[in-house]
């Protein structure tokens, strides 16, 4: 009998879907736009072993580089997309955002935390196992992007950041934009020190602090990626109703997906994939 997601209260944007007998989640309101291929990783319907099990298609972890690549097989064939048109991010928890097409597929593009493209055959892909990934759909300019946004990134508007990128490569206008924020860390489960969310304080408008962000004593706050993450993307000019944002945590589900908060570094990495028809 295979594990059931927990969901935190509010709509269920990103859901389960299997294909080819391997299971991840899906956010409807992407599949809607009817322009891309999506999708989310869970740590189920792969080959990997021991600590990476079972699907981990991530090779900064230190898994079998074989399991590895029947791994991308599966996963690939259950979204739709073909493995060699995979783009991959080495990330680093910082805002630089990289155009990328046909000729970088199969690569890893170094030192990134996102990827933006207006190709298809090119599937852009990051790595998660906890902090916030960001889907983007320019549906008027037919453009695509997918972010990494922990709290560093957040705390520098990644979301923002690839919208710039967006503009500034195709044209993009926020208003025209679907985008997503899929399954991460849930604020009941993220506890930060001070010096954090000072960053924050100084980031965000006091007056989004209570929403952000809350004190539990002796120097220790619990943060809310989700909201602060909201909040700069509708800054940014996403319509509300375009914007999708996740009720799934990682750290609350570890039967179903890998979580740093939980395992440290004995562990896989989570993937989303974002690729045009």
């Amino acid at each position: 009998m295979k594990p059931e997601l927990t969901y935190k209260p509010g709509s269920r944007t990103f859901v389960p879907k299997e294909q080819q007998g391997v299971p991840f989640l899906s956010c409807e309101g992407l599949e809607k736009t009817g322009i891309v291929h999506q999708g989310f990783s869970t740590r189920l319907g792969g080959v990997s072993k021991g600590c990476y099990s079972t699907m981990n298609i991530s090779t900064s972890r230190g898994d079998d580089p074989a399991a590895i690549r029947e791994n991308q097989r599966r996963i690939a064939k259950a979204i739709g997309i073909e493995p060699e048109s995979m783009v991959y991010t080495h990330q680093v928890h910082g805002t630089r955002v990289v155009r990328v097409g046909r000729d970088d597929c199969g690569t890893c593009i170094p030192e990134t935390d996102g990827l933006v493209t207006n190709e298809t055959g090119v599937c852009l892909v990051t790595f998660f196992a906890d902090c916030v990934p960001l889907f983007f759909i320019d549906r008027k300019n037919r453009a695509i992007g997918l972010s990494h946004s922990g709290w560093r990134g957040t705390v520098g508007r990644m979301g923002e950041v690839t919208l710039r990128r967006m503009a500034e490569e195709f044209g993009t206008r926020s208003e025209d934009v679907t985008a997503a924020i899929a399954p991460s860390i849930c604020q009941d489960c993220y506890e930060v020190s001070e010096d954090v969310v000072e960053q924050f304080r100084r980031a965000f408008d006091e007056r989004l602090w209570q929403d952000i962000f809350y004190e539990k004593g002796r120097g220790k706050y619990q943060l809310n990626l989700w909201k602060a993450n909201e909040y700069v993307l509708l800054e940014a000019g996403i319509k509300r109703e375009n914007l999708f944002v996740t009720t799934i945590c990682t750290h609350c589900n570890p039967q179903i997906l890998f979580s740093h908060r939980r395992t440290g570094n004995q562990r896989g990495n989570l993937s989303a994939f974002l690729a045009l028809k």
